[in-house]
């Protein structure tokens, strides 16, 4: 069983998801794979604890905080290789941006491969069910350039200019 709350965020309606202790997910109202990892049936139950929290944490980071990701507990489903994408996704500093390839060279040195395709990469941050606090937005193309959002890119765009990330004319298509 899975339980859903929502949450005003700045850029627009979210859904939070919990399994009832961890914070299974967040998207924004008509993201791409749209409560994709809820396997079950979803009720609202805006009482949790996870979901207190969750709204604290949303509401410090667009308030101008930097809370960190280990505050919450996240159960983000997917597959061990999505999973691995996502970890190194959350070590990305407020602020910073890397890019697929970055990523890609980071899950070959921990496969022990001597490479690992950056589409790959793609599909895994773009499945992040976690909208936000797992920092998806902050992964750019090789060239610094904006590639594609889930949530939209109108919204990666904002989330860069809330944490300062500095853009250049091509990033802002």
């Amino acid at each position: 069983m899975y339980y859903t709350t929502d949450y005003a965020s700045p850029l627009g309606p979210m859904l939070l998801a919990s399994d009832g202790e961890s914070l299974i997910g967040a998207w924004f109202e008509g993201q791409k794979y749209f409560g994709g990892t809820m396997t079950g049936k979803a009720e609202q139950k805006d009482a949790l604890p996870v979901f207190a929290a969750a709204k604290d944490w949303l509401d410090r980071y667009f308030g101008g905080a930097k809370p960190a990701i280990s505050e919450l507990p996240l159960a983000p489903a997917g597959s061990s290789f999505r999973r691995a994408v996502w970890d190194i996704l959350c070590e990305i500093p407020y602020g910073e941006c890397v890019t697929y390839g970055d990523i890609a060279k980071k899950i070959a040195a921990q496969t022990g491969r001597a490479s690992m395709s950056g589409q790959a990469v793609g599909g895994a941050v773009g499945h992040n069910p976690i909208s936000i606090i797992i920092p998806c937005h902050r992964v750019v193309g090789a060239k610094g350039n904006l590639t594609g959002y889930a949530g939209g890119i109108d919204k990666k765009i904002k989330l860069l200019e809330h944490e300062g990330v500095k853009q250049t004319p091509r990033q802002r298509r």
